[in-house]
C-alpha cells in the first residue's frame, strides 16, 4: 500500500478526512467525536470524520459533508495504529466506493499514526498517571493492542513495546494482543510472573475507550485475582488529546505534500508471507455499515484491490 493520490493530479486537498473504525461503546464515540473537534481547530482547512463500521455517522455523510461544501479534494487520515487489514484494505475499498458516488471526488490516502514518537510519549503519560517514577525500574509493563490475522501489524506492535521500554527505566514491556493473536493478556501476564515480575502495568495501545480495551482491563483484573503476589495496575487508554490531534495534523500534511512513506516490504497483499499466500493481490471490499443502505459488496466498482 503505497501512499495512494487518487484522481488530486496536482490539486492540493482542500479538505480533511478522519477514517475511524467504529465502536458500539458510546464512550468510544465520544472520544473519536472530540478528536476530530480539536482536529478542527488546529487544522488549515474544514474537517470531517466518519465511520466504516458500526457507528454514526458512516463514512459516506463525512464525504457527503466536505463534497457538498466544496472540498472534494481530500486528504485522509486513518486513525489506526498499525498498517493492518483496516488501513490496507477495508478504508481503501470504502474510498473507492466513494469515488463511484462523487465522480469529481479526489484524495491523498495517508499513513496510520504509529510508530510515532508522540504515541511513545502518550504511553508514558498514561503510564504515569498509574505509576510513580520510583517504582519503574521494579515494574514490567504488558502493552497490549488489538491483534491481526496480519503479521506486520503484530510485528509493528512488538516494535512499539520495545521503543516504549528503550530509555524509561522500566524493567520491562512485554507485547500482548485482546484478539486474533498471542499472547493473549493473561498469558502475557503468566509470563511476566515467571520471569519474576511484582508489579505489571497493564498498558491499553488503543486511541479510545471501547469494548476491547475494556475486556482487557476485565482480563487483566481476573487473572490478578488469583495471583495476590503480583500487583497488576490498569492504565488508560490514549485519548482525544492535544498530541494526538498534532499527529493527525502531521499526517494529514504528509498526505498534502505527497511525502506518504508506507511501509510495503512486508505486506501480506503484496509480498507472499508463510501462511498468507493466498492474499496477495487479493481484492478488498468495505465494510457494510448500518448507515449506509447503498451498499453492495459485490458490486466491481465497490472492490479495492492492491497494485
Amino acid at each position: 500500500m503505497n501512499g495512494q493520490r487518487n484522481g488530486l493530479n496536482n490539486s492540493a486537498p482542500n479538505g480533511l478526512l478522519m477514517v475511524g473504525h467504529g465502536t458500539r461503546d458510546t464512550a468510544g464515540v465520544r472520544d473519536f467525536h472530540q478528536l476530530v473537534e480539536l482536529v478542527a481547530r488546529r487544522a488549515p482547512v474544514p474537517v470531517a470524520g466518519g465511520f466504516i463500521e458500526l457507528s454514526p455517522p458512516p463514512l459516506k455523510d463525512a464525504v457527503a459533508e466536505l463534497v457538498g461544501n466544496g472540498h472534494d479534494r481530500l486528504g485522509v487520515v486513518p486513525l489506526v495504529l498499525a498498517a493492518a487489514g483496516h488501513a490496507k484494505g477495508d478504508i481503501p475499498a470504502a474510498l473507492h466506493r466513494e469515488v463511484a458516488r462523487h465522480p469529481r471526488l479526489g484524495y491523498a490516502y495517508g499513513r496510520p499514526l504509529g510508530p510515532h514518537p508522540t504515541l511513545l510519549d502518550l504511553l508514558d503519560e498514561r503510564l504515569g498517571a498509574v505509576l510513580d517514577v520510583a517504582e519503574r525500574a521494579d515494574t514490567t509493563v504488558i502493552l497490549v493492542g488489538r491483534g491481526s490475522t496480519d503479521p506486520d501489524a503484530n510485528a509493528e506492535h512488538a516494535k512499539v513495546a520495545r521503543l516504549l521500554w528503550e530509555g524509561r527505566g522500566l524493567a520491562g514491556v512485554e507485547p500482548a494482543f485482546i484478539s486474533l493473536a498471542a499472547p493473549g493478556v493473561p498469558a502475557a501476564l503468566e509470563r511476566a510472573r515467571l520471569l519474576g515480575a511484582r508489579r505489571v502495568v497493564v498498558l491499553p495501545y488503543f486511541l479510545f475507550n471501547g469494548v476491547l480495551p475494556a475486556r482487557t482491563a476485565e482480563q487483566a483484573r481476573a487473572w490478578a485475582a488469583d495471583r495476590p503476589e503480583v500487583e497488576v495496575r490498569c492504565a488508560g487508554v490514549i485519548g482525544p488529546v492535544a498530541g494526538l490531534a498534532d499527529l493527525v495534523l502531521e499526517r494529514f500534511l504528509e498526505a498534502r505534500s505527497g511525502d506518504i512513506r508506507m511501509n510495503c516490504d512486508t505486506c501480506v497483499y503484496r509480498i507472499a508471507m508463510p501462511g498468507h499466500e493466498h492474499r496477495v493481490g487479493a481484492a478488498q471490499h468495505p465494510h457494510h455499515h448500518p448507515d449506509d443502505p447503498n451498499h453492495h459488496p459485490d458490486d466491481p466498482a465497490h472492490v479495492h484491490a492492491h497494485a
